[in-house]
């Protein structure tokens, strides 16, 4: 064959270091890479911005790959079709202004168009907490999977940036350590207000229409949203979660210049 195992574990250490490396310093991270944020770290990236994007599953795409109860098919309105296409996957009508995608295909196809765009991928990798520099979120710190300090003793690295995202979906995991911190949220009530029951029209207006920034160098997208600002579950359509993400992606663009 000409090569041997010794040359093999070369170039794996050798590549993920430089690619560890460069995601050290970003123009944004993005907690999470779930549907939101992949539409967001293509459009960033393509806007020639350093993206980074850390992820603790072992797979991209957060919810989408079960579709609604394991039914690997994912609904979009038509507001969110021409993200999709742009993505490479293909799109169907369904009837009553919807449109149906593969989940797989539509993981996968997001996913690539990021990378391809310039995004920089570390999956197995959780956000154990965030970087404030004078009263702003200036990055994360994170840590290998399953090597929290709450498992191992094993100290984090940490990551800056210019701008993070959360994207951690139901949970806002980033808008929590924000809050534990003591920063004041961009809500109603200067706090996370939790996510309401499920109404799905509602939920894919409210998604949209509160993505943005919640405390100083910290914004939120996709399901995050909901969680941080009140809205409502909207279930297993994915509009709203494709076009948050185009819409964070256009604030944070516009707040780095």
């Amino acid at each position: 064959m000409g090569f041997t195992d010794i040359e093999i574990s070369k170039a794996i250490v050798r590549r993920y270091h430089d690619k560890l490396q460069k995601a050290i310093e970003s123009d944004v991270l993005l907690a999470g890479a779930g549907p939101a944020n992949l539409v967001a770290a293509r459009i960033l990236s393509e806007g020639g911005l350093r993206v980074t994007m850390v992820e603790k599953r072992l797979a991209l795409g957060g919810g989408i790959w079960g579709g609604a109860m394991l039914m690997n098919e994912v609904i979009v309105q038509k507001d969110a079709v021409d993200i999709l296409e742009g993505s490479g996957v293909t799109v169907e009508e369904v009837g009553g202004g919807l449109y149906a995608a593969d989940s797989s295909e539509m993981a996968c196809g997001l996913g690539r168009s990021a990378m391809a765009a310039g995004a920089t991928l570390l999956n197995t990798v959780e956000v154990e907490d965030i970087r404030i520099i004078g009263g702003r979120v200036a990055g994360l710190v994170v840590h290998r999977l399953d090597l929290g300090v709450h498992k191992m003793p094993v100290d984090p690295l940490v990551f800056s940036a210019r701008a993070v995202v959360d994207g951690t979906g139901h949970d806002a995991e980033v808008v929590r350590m924000a809050e534990k911190h003591g920063l004041k949220l961009a809500t109603d009530t200067g706090a996370r207000i939790g996510q309401g029951p499920m109404d799905a029209p509602a939920g894919e207006r409210f998604v949209v229409d509160m993505t943005g920034p919640v405390a100083p160098g910290l914004y939120v997208d996709g399901m995050a949203v909901c969680a941080t600002f009140g809205g409502p579950r909207m279930g297993p359509i994915f509009g709203g979660m494709l076009l948050s993400g185009r819409k964070v992606a256009g604030i944070v663009a516009e707040a780095l210049k």
